[in-house]
């Protein structure tokens, strides 16, 4: 008996046929379970590996890939316990250091011995922790709008999520990501796969203390957003430039923290392959 899709499904596949016509998907074995990775560029190209916040899905980059696959070999992750076609599935998900098993595994799959990693938001956690962990596996660090790395959330903001986690509906998640994104209004086939992932059960995103980043040795961008509600910006740089004087730092004009990395893509994606290059 063959199964409906369900309304996140749906939403899934539509935000998919937004990526470039010639975009893989793999499906990388961990001990978490198989890993959703949406692939693009060049077979010979560094590879340049995307984590996004959190319910965002790695289909978030769609309008960053075309750009960045030009050069790199682009592989956007569905990240292991959050919405999105990664199963998870095998060794239970319980801590930061479970997460850098599963990268490991992550690029063991991708046949890759070291990677330029980029994470936006939660993603961007995910990415300073494991630079932490296997250093030698990054080669540079881009981190875009990062939470609980170098700053904690602001009550505001954790005050009006709230209710997008204790009781989401999509109407709920909309409501704040009107709230938040404002006049920048991130692309609407993407804000209702991000309300729907709100309401995909037995998810599991892990919550633990900020990295050391004073220990980053590898090059590190830090893209922050203009009108980021989730953070003080103009703190967070300041904070960011004392933690580790030898990153660049710059402040996306406009930007949000929910509308990146959707709305003007083009100057994040050439402050990217600018650094990276």
């Amino acid at each position: 008996m063959s199964v409906s899709p369900s309304a996140f499904d749906l939403a899934y596949d539509e935000l998919r046929a937004r990526w470039p016509e010639s975009t893989e998907e793999h499906d990388i074995a961990t001990p978490y379970g198989p890993t959703r990775v949406h692939v693009y560029g060049p077979a010979d190209g560094r590879p340049l590996v995307l984590l996004p916040g959190g319910m965002a899905t790695g289909l978030v980059w769609f309008a960053n890939a075309a750009a960045l696959g030009r050069r790199y070999r682009v592989h956007a992750v569905d990240l292991v316990g959050d919405a999105g076609r990664t199963e998870r599935r095998g060794t239970p998900l319980r801590n930061a250091d479970d997460l850098n098993t599963w990268l490991d595994a992550l690029l063991d799959g991708i046949g890759a011995a070291d990677v330029h990693l980029c994470g936006h938001s939660y993603g961007a956690w995910i990415a300073a922790g494991y630079a932490l962990h296997a250093p030698e596996r990054v080669a540079r660090l881009a981190l875009i709008d990062p939470t609980q790395v170098f700053s904690g959330f602001r009550p505001g903001y954790l005050l009006r999520a709230l209710p997008t986690l204790v009781r989401p509906t999509e109407d709920r998640v909309r409501s704040f990501l009107a709230w938040e994104t404002g006049p920048a209004r991130p692309d609407p086939a993407w804000q209702r796969l991000y309300a729907l992932a709100h309401t995909v059960p037995d998810r599991k995103l892990i919550t633990e203390g900020r990295p050391r980043v004073a220990d980053l040795r590898m090059p590190v961008l830090v893209l922050l957003a203009e009108h980021s509600r989730t953070h003080r910006t103009h703190r967070v740089a300041d904070r960011t430039r004392r933690a580790l004087p030898q990153a660049e730092v710059a402040v996306l004009p406009g930007a949000t923290h929910h509308s990146l990395p959707l709305t003007t893509p083009e100057q994040l994606n050439d402050r990217l392959a600018d650094f990276l290059d």
